[in-house]
């Protein structure tokens, strides 16, 4: 009997399940060694990257499921251990590892490095989350655990799922992509609601102002509702009286 045919008969959902395994299988044997950039829509689907995609997955929740409740914190790479900014997040990290938090971090420098740092001086659980990019993004050396992945998004996925807060320090683009992601998610009940601490007032009172002013009052183009998504604070005190109030997992 053809095996396309009998295929055929089944509902969707097994055609998938079967596509996804056949996949998966030929994907295992095929990883090639510099995998090529996806600039444009596939033409085929390259078994390879799907079996890479999954197994990125798998491996990265095995990873976060070991730790109960987490902090992940973002911010910038490029911070300087001597700034203010970085000195913050090693001493919130440290305060949150010694109250049972496993800190959480893309695993680089920066408030990165200063999260890990926090949490490893404490004797806490220090996890880095790290990308592999061409211009190699190094560990830090404060981390009890860690794992890197090739695609960002399913880093992203990670982070997003990892924790019960989510701490920003002042940050480029990529803190603000993944500040707007997560507020995003939470809005639209993807994920649950949890407390997203944003540190600095200096750094985010603009960025609260554009939203309040334009998003909300001269575009209508969010709800009134959504600004409480997020709460500013000035320095680690607020933050962490925050956090052990609004933390309820």
């Amino acid at each position: 009997m053809n095996n396309d045919l009998t295929r055929d008969n089944l509902p969707s959902s097994a055609q998938t399940a079967i596509r996804l395994s056949d996949a998966i299988r030929e994907g295992h044997k095929s990883v090639p060694n510099e995998p090529p950039l996806l600039v444009c829509k596939p033409t085929r689907i390259d078994s390879w990257r799907i079996f890479k995609i999954m197994s990125e997955f798998v491996e990265g929740f095995d990873v976060i499921r070991r730790y109960n409740v987490a902090a992940t914190f973002f911010g910038s790479a490029r911070v300087q251990p001597e700034s203010v900014d970085y000195q913050n997040a090693v001493a919130l990290a440290s305060r949150l590892s010694k109250a049972g938090f496993a800190i959480i971090t893309g695993g680089s420098s920066g408030i990165m490095q200063a999260g890990n740092q926090g949490a490893y001086e404490a004797g806490g659980d220090s996890i880095g989350l790290n990308i592999n990019l061409a211009t190699s993004q190094r560990y830090n050396p404060y981390l009890t655990d860690k794992f890197e992945f090739d695609h960002f998004f399913v880093r992203k996925v990670m982070l997003t799922y990892a924790s019960e807060v989510y701490v920003y320090f002042p940050g480029g683009l990529g803190t603000l992509d993944e500040f707007f992601e997560i507020i995003t998610l939470v809005q639209t009940k993807k994920i649950r609601r949890v407390p997203i601490v944003l540190v600095g007032k200096d750094y985010w009172s603009k960025l609260d102002a554009f939203i309040k002013d334009t998003l909300l009052e001269m575009k209508h183009s969010i709800d009134a509702t959504d600004i409480d998504l997020y709460h500013i604070v000035d320095n680690v005190d607020e933050a962490y009286e925050y956090i052990s109030t609004n933390v309820t997992c």
